[in-house]
């Protein structure tokens, strides 16, 4: 059972790291998450201090560390995830101040957007049964802040309780008619000032988009949470995160699924 003491403490260092820009580092060992149950325990209360500040609901998840590529640079071999607040969440071209970051950086992924819920009922879900609750896919950029972070310290428990260094995402325009596209063979890329920086397929999200998905909902459900109608999911970056400064404009390309531009101003 998780400590409250210790998770309360670690929700609260965050939430302060966090609106003070201040590099990311490992937690003092007294209110350190033991594992990665009281690292989840600590996320929840860092939505609900978030939510309590005024800083808008969840409006859905992200699943970091789907890919291969992305597990190297982190050095951490099993995914996670983290919440979207909505006012986070922009459409086909946002902009951001780079003033509002310590160390901005861009992923490029297959978003999708629930048309069904996915309930505890249900579970466990697989590639296939979250399929039928997908309403539609869209090329994605998420934006993160590393905040400085030196991967050689960084713990999965670390990067659970910081809520997967989520800042909010641009969505492409969304594709509803999915189904006719083989999700893991699209191509993708990003670009930095017209420049590609680098480039993936749909299948190096765990082999399929979908099964960041199903693992998000099956792991949800073990934390007393589930998947709604509307939440947004982001599925995992395709290729490492890339830095960017102001004056930069980033685009995530997903063939079939569309564009999603990014402005740093």
């Amino acid at each position: 059972m998780a400590d409250q003491t210790r998770v309360e403490g670690a929700a609260r260092h965050i939430f302060e790291s966090q609106e003070a820009l201040e590099r990311l580092a490992p937690l003092p060992a007294g209110i350190a998450p033991h594992d990665m149950d009281e690292a989840y325990a600590a996320q929840d209360a860092l939505i609900a201090m978030r939510e309590e500040a005024g800083q808008g609901a969840l409006a859905g998840w992200k699943v970091a560390l789907t890919s291969k590529v992305m597990q190297e640079m982190v050095g951490i071999g099993h995914p996670s995830e983290g919440p979207i607040r909505a006012p986070q969440v922009l459409e086909l071209r946002g902009e951001v101040d780079s003033a509002d970051f310590l160390d901005l950086a861009v992923e490029t992924e297959i978003a999708v957007r629930l048309a069904k819920d996915l309930p505890a009922k249900d579970a466990p879900y697989d590639r296939d049964s979250v399929a039928g609750a997908v309403g539609a896919c869209m090329a994605a950029t998420e934006i993160v802040d590393l905040r400085k972070v030196d991967y050689k310290a960084m713990t999965i428990e670390l990067l659970i309780t910081d809520g997967s260094m989520n800042r909010g995402c641009v969505l492409g325009p969304p594709v509803e008619d999915w189904r006719g596209l083989d999700l893991g063979a699209l191509p993708g890329r990003m670009k930095i000032n017209g420049e590609t920086v680098g480039e993936g397929h749909g299948r190096d999200a765990l082999g399929h988009p979908f099964e960041p998905l199903a693992w998000l909902a099956n792991n949800l459900v073990k934390r007393g949470r589930m998947l709604r109608k509307g939440d947004i999911v982001m599925t995992g970056s395709i290729v490492t995160s890339k830095p960017l400064k102001a004056g930069d404009e980033m685009i995530s390309e997903v063939d079939g699924l569309g564009v999603a531009t990014l402005i740093v101003r």
